[in-house]
């Protein structure tokens, strides 16, 4: 079989040395003959895979004690209304409205109190971080989403929130790169591009804000309910928690987040190279503000981005395709996306733009 590489935004590629591990012990988890999927999860393996994982990402990413860790689902379209419920209590919250997936956690917390957009960046596409912010003094919190997949911009410095607390979505980078995790109040990540596959979602959560939490909730949407029952109030994501387990073990065999953001800053500066030095390749984002996972660009025409990700696709790189709500092209490249994969879709570029 011919190497595929996979650009997709989501789910997206996993470290093949984690899935080749997951591919030896579906059958036969650690030693015992059954299968992660099929063992309680109140079982010593299944808890060991939870205490480790938990260990693990609290080391890379340096979470300190008054932090607590949790494995939800839901992804975090779940969390876009989980943490409005849970804090807001008919009070303001600062948004800043950078794209698709900051719209979206905006509407849902418009159904529990007051939104105020602080800064958006809507009126050029959502190409850029918008640095002019208009905070409340009173807020609960302060949200944003540190890289929108679709318009390709991320955050390179986070805003200075005061005493308020700074609640960030960091689904689509989350591990890629290095952060003081007491500079904010939550932290949340769906799985599944960066960290493993859809199912779980990674919530880092200052105590004092669990203890905030509103009390008139059901079991499943309370913080308090599933930090007193350490993400196992019911059945986990059994299988999605244990390829992060397999992930962080994977990061930390790397050499930690710090070399994999020095290994995502190389990749990510083959791609701009080549759409800041090409006539035909345009990238969509300010370039102050480019995503280093996801980069977007557009081609001279529709019709040669359609010939491009036609023939892209043929020739084993795959997920090229922008999001069907902007067009164009995007590549994801996460964590998990080897360098060499990068260097081949440049050659393939610069291959498809000669021959023109």
């Amino acid at each position: 079989m011919s190497t595929k590489y996979n650009f997709y935004a989501g789910p997206a590629i996993l470290p093949r040395e984690v899935l080749k591990k997951a591919q030896e012990e579906l059958l036969n988890f650690n030693g015992i003959g059954l299968s992660i999927m099929e063992i309680s999860h109140r079982s010593k393996d299944f808890d060991q895979v939870v205490t480790t994982a938990e260990s693990k990402i609290r080391s890379l990413l340096e979470i300190p004690d008054n932090y607590s860790i949790l494995f939800l689902q839901g992804g975090a379209s779940l969390q876009f209304g989980m943490i409005p419920m849970n804090l807001l209590k008919g009070g303001i919250a600062d948004y800043i409205n950078t794209g698709a997936w900051a719209k979206k956690a905006i509407k849902e917390a418009k159904l529990f109190g007051t939104v105020n957009i602080a800064a958006s960046s809507e009126d050029k596409n959502f190409s850029y971080i918008p640095n002019n912010i208009h905070f409340t003094p009173d807020a609960v919190y302060v949200h944003i989403t540190s890289n929108e997949t679709i318009s390709g911009i991320q955050w390179k410095s986070f805003p200075d929130t005061s005493n308020v607390p700074l609640i960030a979505d960091m689904s689509s980078d989350i591990f890629s790169r290095k952060l003081k995790v007491s500079d904010f109040g939550i932290i949340y990540a769906g799985a599944q591009k960066n960290m493993g596959p859809a199912g779980v979602t990674l919530v880092i959560i200052r105590n004092d804000l669990i203890e905030k939490s509103a009390d008139n909730l059901t079991s499943m949407l309370s913080y308090k309910i599933h930090a007193e029952k350490n993400s196992l109030y019911n059945t986990p994501p059994c299988f999605a928690i244990y390829i992060v387990y397999l992930v962080v073990e994977w990061i930390e065999r790397l050499g930690g987040v710090s070399a994999i953001e020095e290994l995502n800053n190389k990749k990510a500066a083959l791609l701009y190279d080549i759409l800041d030095s090409s006539d035909l390749y345009r990238g969509t984002a300010d370039p102050r503000d480019r995503s280093k996972m996801n980069v977007t660009f557009r081609l001279s025409s529709e019709e040669l981005e359609t010939r491009f990700i036609r023939e892209a696709t043929e020739s084993g790189f795959t997920g090229l395709k922008g999001h069907r709500s902007v067009g164009g092209c995007r590549a994801s490249i996460y964590n998990a996306m080897p360098i060499e994969g990068v260097e081949k879709l440049v050659e393939f570029m610069t291959r498809f733009e000669k021959k023109l």
